[in-house]
């Protein structure tokens, strides 16, 4: 029926960064709707304890592989697995990432832009062109990719230059992605997601730096809310796409940053 989502039960989704925090809420969320999710990150004991556990509260199996985003050799190896255990991908949740140390800009060590660029920036377009290179060969064509954006795609905090300019660059790929991929019904949109309650922000209720240099609290949300917008853009007719989303704590700083 026109409107309807499409039947996602049994659809292969791969989920970076999948094993903690928002990544595992998002795979939950998937994995509730009958996809079958493979979970991505660097930890292998992680990602088998998680794919374990969410199998066993879902009643869908996950599936785990250690992925190393920033490597080449390593990404092209999981989704060679992918082709191979599963035939095709369907969804593609570019969410692996990494924060900078909170210190003043002349400061930060190549190392760490270096760091902080290659799980963030060169992560997504590596995983993103291996999906290409499937998603156009399989059949039925085609498959969605969602990138995480983050609110720092629009608006950086204090002593943020590494992680800000790489969320701003997934503007950039989120959108050649789309435009590459419409002759060959790829869909691919962004998720810029404000204050999910995680590791990363853990800290924020004890005060963080605000751009006036004072500290303040930041209120938090449940990453499930984030999972359900995914979900809801995971679910949508190859023909339909939510191109930009952003999620958030409703008082968090933001429109203003204040």
């Amino acid at each position: 029926m026109t409107g309807e989502n499409v039947d996602v039960k049994g659809k292969i989704a791969f989920v970076t960064g999948g094993g903690t925090g928002v990544g595992r809420a998002v795979s939950k969320g998937l994995s509730l709707e009958g996809w079958h999710v493979v979970v991505a990150g660097r930890r292998a004991d992680v990602l088998s304890q998680t794919a374990a556990d969410l199998t066993s509260e879902t009643g869908c199996e996950v599936s785990w592989i250690a992925t190393d985003v920033g490597d080449p050799a390593s990404v092209r190896s999981a989704f060679d697995r992918i082709e191979k255990d599963h035939g095709r991908l369907d969804l593609l949740v570019n969410n692996a990432g990494v924060g900078n140390s909170p210190v003043p800009l002349e400061e930060i060590s190549f190392e760490e832009w270096s760091n902080v660029v290659a799980a963030n920036l060169t992560g997504a377009f590596l995983c993103t062109q291996q999906a290409f290179r499937l998603m156009k060969a399989q059949a039925p064509r085609g498959g969605r990719i969602i990138n995480n954006g983050s609110i720092s795609a629009t608006t950086p905090r204090p002593n943020s230059a590494p992680y800000t300019s790489t969320k701003h660059a997934i503007t950039g790929l989120t959108k050649s992605t789309s435009l590459d991929g419409r002759a060959f019904d790829i869909a691919c949109g962004q998720i810029d997601i404000g204050n999910a309650a995680s590791d990363m922000t853990a800290k924020m209720s004890a005060g963080v730096p605000q751009a006036n240099g004072e500290l303040a609290s930041e209120p938090t949300i449940d990453p499930a809310h984030v999972a359900q917008a995914v979900v809801y853009m995971a679910g949508l007719p190859l023909d339909a796409n939510v191109l930009t989303m952003t999620v958030m704590a409703t008082t968090m700083p933001f429109v203003g940053r204040g």
